[in-house]
């Protein structure tokens, strides 16, 4: 008998995950859905902050002072 890889058990979870689709089992759902998110290590939570506590510089060199604002402004109106 042949040890399952990473692809098969991806593949068993979405069947598992389609067969709760079709039964209308939420719980189901989300339990397969986890378990496909927990073997490619999707849930654990991952610090992407600099280490060195500096900021993170976006390279917007070829933007005169004024474009930069209004860009600024626009994403401040949008989020």
């Amino acid at each position: 008998m042949k040890i399952p890889d990473l692809n098969d058990l991806i593949a068993d979870l979405q069947t598992a995950k389609q067969i709760a689709i079709d039964d209308r089992n939420p719980n189901a759902i989300v339990t397969a859905t986890m378990s496909q998110a927990k073997l490619l290590g999707m849930d654990n939570m991952r610090d992407v902050t600099p280490h060195n506590n500096q900021p993170v510089v976006f390279n917007i060199a070829g933007l005169s002072p004024d474009a930069a604002l209004a860009i600024s402004r626009e994403l401040e109106n949008e989020y």
